[in-house]
């Protein structure tokens, strides 16, 4: 029978080093595992929304975005030059939401690409009015005073019927603001002419038109300001604007906690507290209706 070998002392220090690498090797890739943990979770928490020229990112970034970071969300703001580029980002899922568009818009953009973006809350919308740097008043319109307007049919209708409020002409009654066109209009008593153009042009137009009719945020982004329209429409809840994100989203937390900032309490007082949203079609939930 063998006889045990009482360790030596070199044995006994080999085990305890070999010992001691084990539990450092265990412990430095303890932090890999939660670096790894840590970015996935921040990623989940970085919020990339999309907005177009006007005041909505302002909007999103005085009264929602602080009440996001509360949550420990990360908001990054991504700037597109229209809302046919926005859309695609919503519905690729480069973006989880984008802050620029109507109900009326929505419905048609969807109809046309066959995409499933849903509206799941209303935000502060300035209304399109007309305005000129040419003349000071209705009044100066004559025959042959060239009146921009958008050429997209929806934003179309909003202008014609804006014009046909103040006398200018008159338009034949369409269900579909979608099918909307200059053929419409079926009484020109002020004889202008109508110039249509893409919507984000128009402030620039005014310098070669008499009139434009400018969208309440592309106004805005140029410098004008509301009172400064000569005329504004009376602005429905089908065109205020919306927070868009994709129908598998309308329920995510995410989405909820962005609803859940533009319905709180904080982000009425930002906006009612700045005069510089005086004349803002404000949503039924700041308790206007």
């Amino acid at each position: 029978m063998m006889k045990s070998i009482p360790p030596t002392p070199v044995r006994l220090r080999l085990a305890r080093a070999a010992l001691v690498a084990l539990v450092l090797a265990g412990l430095s890739s303890a932090p890999a595992l939660d670096a790894t943990a840590a970015d996935n979770n921040a990623a989940a928490r970085e919020l990339r929304v999309g907005f177009v020229p006007g005041p909505y990112a302002e909007e999103f970034k005085a009264g929602v975005e602080p009440q996001l970071r509360r949550k420990g969300y990360t908001v990054r703001y991504v700037e597109f030059s229209t809302g046919l580029e926005a859309n695609q980002a919503v519905y690729r899922g480069d973006i989880v939401a984008d802050v620029m568009q109507h109900e009326v818009y929505l419905k048609s953009y969807n109809d046309r690409n066959g995409t499933d973006l849903v509206g799941v809350v209303q935000v502060p919308t300035p209304p399109m009015g007309l305005y000129s740097t040419r003349h000071r008043s209705l009044a100066e319109v004559k025959p042959g005073s060239r009146v921009a307007v958008p050429n997209d049919p929806v934003n179309l209708e909003r202008a014609l019927k804006i014009l046909q409020r103040i006398g200018w002409i008159k338009i034949r009654p369409n269900p579909n603001p979608v099918d909307v066109t200059e053929h419409d209009v079926i009484a020109n008593p002020a004889g202008i002419k109508i110039v249509p153009l893409e919507s984000a042009q128009a402030p620039r137009a005014l310098e070669d038109v008499d009139y434009a009719a400018i969208q309440g945020n592309f106004a805005i982004f140029s410098g004008h300001k509301l009172t400064d329209a000569l005329a504004l429409e009376q602005m429905t809840p089908p065109y205020i604007n919306q927070v868009v994100v994709k129908a598998a989203n309308r329920d995510a937390r995410q989405t909820r906690d962005i609803v859940e900032a533009y319905r709180s309490a904080e982000f009425q007082r930002a906006i009612r507290g700045n005069h510089f949203y005086d004349g803002f079609r404000l949503p039924a939930y700041f308790g206007n209706e």
